[in-house]
């Protein structure tokens, strides 16, 4: 488990005013930095950088295929924050507040209704299914709970403590995966954020809290190799929020690991999810995978949502860093090759946009791309990619009678295998260049 202590920094506070989040937000720093095997490094030390090119790639590969999938939490968590923040700023009354809390839990849990994760867990598996990976990172996979609503101040408002299960999206979409016979199980399941509030319509009937619990989580296709070792925690640097500014609420991000053997090749393969809200955190979080997970002699394959569109060089209000710093760095500093673009340009790999409803009638939405597979081989030559796709991304993806996408992601997959080690000259240019091109709109 990091031990980690917070400290506000207010100068951070604005990153978040494109969410209309005027709160306080900071870097939380550790004493302790995530270990695993011998890993544990100081917040300072230097990303592992490539070996020299040309060195030998030993014995004959075979390929690995994999997969990143956000399955998407169901709605908007920032909006009882968001009517929070409104109502103090409109100068509104303790009570005041609260409703605009409750009723905005209460939306928020509409359009989690809505978006009908049961009936998207059957697209998903299908999915999956459908593109086999041996290796599987999901992010977003939500636990929702529901419980008696608690409103006192200082005595469990804003205390993650319900229990009755509504939606478990883990165990929804295990049990599709077995229904249609794709034979997956789990290899790592990383908590992350854990928050709660008061919910109540217009009217303020049906009272009651609604609980989200977050993970990241790691599938493993039976059969496809052996797991050495696992690994799972929480960032140093994570989003601080504070309900109506007071009530501090947990918005934990992290990563996780597996090193597995497949056939005589071994491969550390890591799933993570960086903060969306701002891209100095985003980056910070990055660093911190650069510094402490991959392994200088092993190809590290890592898989994310990494909430930075290497496309984007705007700089969000309260950021120091444009929206493209986290993936610039991953690719710059650490090493990591992006395998779309060894496949494909960037134009042809949009993964994220849709609505939160995700009922867009068209695959419009899917306007840039912020979901990766990268790898990083001991070389420094990129990992041939046998064939790689986006998923959940065409009209026949969605579910026919709802019109419900699979999730307000696309997923990608690519099979891979190690490159001879005269191959990958040019790492990064790919088919498109570096960056793939133009962005849509």
């Amino acid at each position: 488990m990091t031990t980690r202590t917070r400290h506000s920094t207010k100068g951070m506070a604005a990153a978040l005013l494109s969410l209309v989040l005027a709160v306080p937000l900071g870097l939380a720093s550790a004493s302790a930095a995530p270990g695993g095997q011998g890993e544990q490094k100081s917040a300072n030390a230097k990303p592992a950088k490539p070996g020299k090119p040309g060195a030998k790639n030993k014995g004959r590969a075979k390929p690995i295929t994999v997969m990143t999938r956000n399955i998407y939490l169901g709605g908007d968590i920032f909006r009882p924050v968001q009517a929070a923040n409104e109502a103090l700023a409109a100068g509104k009354s303790f009570p005041e507040v609260l409703n605009a809390v409750a009723t905005a839990a209460d939306a928020t849990w509409a359009n989690v209704e809505a978006t009908n994760f049961p009936l998207r867990a059957t697209l998903l598996a299908k999915e999956i299914k459908r593109a086999k990976p041996d290796l599987v990172g999901l992010q977003e996979v939500a636990l929702w709970r529901t419980g008696p609503v608690e409103t006192t101040f200082g005595q469990g408002l804003a205390t993650p403590n319900s229990e009755t299960v509504a939606y478990d999206f883990l165990a929804l979409l295990k049990q599709e995966l077995k229904e249609i016979g794709a034979k997956y199980k789990i290899a790592v399941v990383g908590q992350r954020a854990d928050v709660e509030a008061p919910a109540w319509n217009a009217t303020q009937q049906n009272q009651r809290d609604i609980r989200l619990t977050m993970h990241d989580v790691i599938l493993q296709r039976v059969g496809s190799g052996k797991v050495l070792d696992t690994g799972d925690g929480i960032f140093t640097s994570n989003l601080e929020v504070k309900l109506g500014g007071v009530l501090p609420m947990n918005f934990d991000r992290g990563w996780q690991y597996v090193d597995l053997k497949a056939g005589k090749d071994r491969y550390r393969f890591v799933n993570t999810h960086l903060e969306a809200a701002g891209s100095d955190l985003a980056l910070a979080q990055a660093q911190e995978i650069g510094t402490t997970l991959v392994q200088p002699k092993r190809t590290t394959i890592m898989v994310c949502d990494c909430n930075s569109d290497p496309l984007d060089s705007s700089v969000k209000p309260g950021d120091t860093v444009p929206h493209k710093a986290a993936y610039d760095y991953l690719t710059d500093e650490v090493g990591f090759t992006d395998q779309w673009l060894e496949w494909a340009p960037a134009a042809k790999g949009w993964t994220s946009g849709l609505s939160e409803l995700v009922n867009d009638p068209t695959p419009a939405g899917f306007d840039h791309r912020i979901d990766f597979v990268l790898t990083r081989t001991p070389d420094g030559t990129p990992m041939a990619v046998k064939k790689a796709e986006v998923t959940g991304d065409e009209l026949k993806d969605r579910d026919s009678a709802s019109g419900l996408w699979p999730s307000d992601h696309a997923g990608v997959v690519a099979k891979l295998k190690a490159a001879k080690a005269d191959q990958g000259k040019g790492k990064g240019k790919g088919k498109g260049g570096k960056k793939g091109g133009k962005k849509k709109g």
